[in-house]
């Protein structure tokens, strides 16, 4: 689930112009062209325009970390007043959901919409936190490990130029996810009207650990993605701005993965 925020702009796409390249294109002439038996020549046509030039704020790596951190700091304190306060937990993650799309697909960062996200889905991951523990003991602080485990393999494996995308895998990809998004919608509707009375409806024993894997899977090369994006923007120097919009792919690829490896915990243990 890349952020569509982050890849509408053009700027990330990992085409990078050097100075020299730039020159060229600003300098070229103008067409001089002129058309038979004309003896006036035609108008001149204008040299196109290049990319968008590097920032004079550009987003970096630590202006990246930085709001990511403030942004996982907001929601530790949202997820506390879930916690204490659980009934919250759903038109929380009612108004997060609408949040989320809203952030996703709009032209330019918001901050003070991302911040909004970050706030209420703490609350809400607070909420659905709190009842876990209260059934399976320890359960919340495994699925942290787990997700820092992944988020941190994927890093190192990014880093070492071992995993990056492609035109196929992020085809399958897509197709995956689609498939993923329409199981959990029939699974939802089963267990809302009673058809499907199983706590986890068609996600449990055996067959709920493997769609839960392949979550988990799909959830880490998002994350492939995000780093992906990240480079991009700090490579092309794209204004300050698209850091929040860094930071809030990574919180929800990231927020995703926590309830995937919290769910598969919670079928082991049933």
């Amino acid at each position: 689930m890349s952020n569509p925020a982050i890849s509408s702009n053009p700027a990330f796409s990992g085409k990078t112009l050097t100075a020299e390249e730039l020159n060229r294109i600003y300098n070229q002439p103008a067409a001089d062209l002129q058309r038979p038996g004309v003896d006036r020549p035609a108008e001149p046509q204008a040299a196109p325009l290049p990319p968008e030039a590097g920032s004079a704020r550009p987003m970096t790596y630590e202006n990246t970390i930085s709001k990511t951190v403030l942004l996982f700091v907001i929601l530790l304190a949202g997820g506390a007043v879930g916690w204490f306060f659980p009934l919250l937990m759903i038109p929380a993650a009612i108004i997060g959901l609408v949040l989320g799309l809203v952030n996703a697909f709009k032209k330019q960062p918001s901050v003070p919409l991302i911040v909004l996200y970050a706030a209420f889905q703490g609350v809400f991951l607070g909420g659905i936190s709190m009842f876990f523990e209260s059934q399976w003991s320890g359960i919340v602080m495994q699925a942290i490990i787990g997700t820092l485990c992944v988020f941190g393999v994927t890093l190192l494996l990014f880093r070492s130029g071992k995993v990056r995308t492609s035109p196929r895998m992020n085809k399958i990809f897509m197709i995956a996810i689609f498939g993923y998004l329409a199981f959990s919608v029939v699974n939802l509707v089963l267990m809302l009207t009673g058809l499907n009375t199983n706590p986890w409806g068609m996600r449990s024993g055996w067959i709920g650990i493997a769609i839960g894997v392949l979550a988990v899977l799909l959830a880490a090369y998002s994350l492939v993605m995000d780093f992906e994006a990240i480079q991009n923007g700090v490579k092309n120097r794209v204004p300050e701005k698209w850091a929040w919009s860094a930071a809030f792919g990574l919180m929800v690829t990231l927020i995703w993965l926590y309830i995937e490896i919290l769910r598969i915990l919670a079928i082991f243990r049933n």
